[in-house]
């Protein structure tokens, strides 16, 4: 029986071995692989093979530009690049063709059975209008994951989200408060949507050792040191926690555009000698550093553009290893974190709030670890990549099945 062939389109991929970019597409779509012909296309970059075969999947990466252009995607995501970067805007236009000529190219050439487009900007509009130029009814299922819908405000922006959603077939968001958002755009939409996370493997890879003894007051981060992230709120927090707990360390794994500003913050409220800035780190790597934490604090907040966590995996990792977590109450971490249950919620973008959290975290290893147990189990009902894929299986062949295969 012949494989269906499913197109993939994203702007965040590994470019290479250990890179420390999310890689949540790639997972997702290496356990379709197992099932599908996958063949991804993601924006190319410096260094970057232009083809290759990884894990059962054919991955191409198109070129909108000279190497030193190729600068939109990857680092900190292409929204929070224009952000601290406005000139980069001229290369959107570039992007943008190349991706959707790349797509009509995969179209007419080939047998695509689906395009799953992560992202409803730019990935979910390029695989729309290549498909009206290509013309070839190809379904589309698109996968909103936070920024795309959050960020992207006005006027002309809802109504380019209006019409990417009610030309796709089927619509996916990674946590119920993006439903909100959706509910909220110009005229409503028609387009079946449903709620779908992304995952973590939990049962092989991000999972307890309970022979180790974690570290007594290491408090961890991990994420891009962007905005959004929060960061600045937990350097803001640390002078309290102190006060408390002066060996307490916070540990800062990530890399992006804000490492500076965090620096000067960290100098300014004087805590820099408490924070050990370890920069980025495989994917591979992470497991340890949750086991090792006293706790993984996630201080995520709503930008002023409009930028928020979609869902937050890295919670989620956490939680596998038994590390206990401290999250702000946003929306979406709502998601993975019961306040109380499967850890604690501090008030998002308030330093005392999110420092009292920790703290009661701190003076507690046996509520800690109590709380931190339930999390994993719950976690790992939710968001184990075998809940997650099988979920996503049913979405594709129902949309293959759809068009008559």
């Amino acid at each position: 029986m012949q494989r269906h062939r499913v197109l993939v389109l994203t702007s965040t991929f590994p470019r290479w071995s250990n890179d420390h970019v999310p890689r949540f597409v790639f997972d997702l779509s290496k356990c379709l692989a197992a099932e599908f012909d996958v063949v991804v296309l993601a924006p190319h970059a410096r260094g970057a093979k232009a083809t290759e075969m990884i894990e059962s999947m054919e991955v191409r990466r198109f070129r909108y530009g000279p190497d030193a252009w190729e600068t939109l995607a990857y680092e900190g995501g292409i929204l929070s690049g224009l952000a601290r970067n406005p000139v980069r805007v001229m290369l959107v236009p570039f992007f943008m063709a190349a991706a959707v000529c790349s797509i009509v190219h995969c179209l007419r050439r080939e047998r695509i059975d689906i395009i799953h487009a992560h992202w409803l900007v730019p990935q979910g509009l390029a695989a729309v209008v290549a498909r009206w130029i290509a013309r070839r009814r190809v379904p589309i299922l698109c996968t909103s994951h936070g920024a795309d819908l959050f960020a992207l405000r006005g006027k002309f922006f809802r109504r380019l989200k209006t019409f990417v959603i009610r030309q796709c077939d089927a619509l996916t968001v990674v946590s119920r408060s993006m439903l909100t958002a959706v509910a909220e755009l110009e005229g409503g939409v028609q387009t079946p949507i449903y709620v779908s996370p992304m995952g973590a493997d939990l049962r092989g890879t991000f999972t307890p050792d309970r022979r180790l003894e974690r570290s007594h007051a290491q408090i961890l981060f991990v994420g891009r040191l962007v905005a959004k992230k929060g960061l600045d709120v937990l350097i803001d927090a640390l002078p309290k926690i102190l006060e408390q707990y002066p060996d307490a360390r916070l540990r800062v794994i990530g890399d992006g555009p804000e490492r500076e500003r965090y620096r000067k913050l960290a100098a300014r409220q004087r805590v820099a000698e408490r924070i050990d800035w370890v920069g980025g780190k495989p994917h591979s790597e992470l497991v340890a550093e949750y086991r090792r934490a006293t706790m993984l604090v996630f201080p995520s907040v709503k930008t002023g553009s409009g930028d928020q966590e979609g869902l937050g995996l890295v919670p989620v990792e956490a939680l596998g290893c038994e590390c206990p977590v401290v999250a702000s109450d946003l929306p979406a971490i709502r998601d993975v974190i019961a306040d109380g249950e499967t850890g604690l919620l501090a008030a998002h973008g308030d330093p005392a709030s999110l420092a009292e959290q920790i703290i009661a975290f701190l003076g507690d290893p046996n509520r800690r670890l109590a709380i931190a147990r339930r999390g994993r189990e719950a976690a790992v009902q939710r968001f184990d990549w075998q809940e997650v894929v099988q979920r996503y299986r049913l979405h594709l062949k129902s949309l293959i099945g759809g068009k008559g295969l």
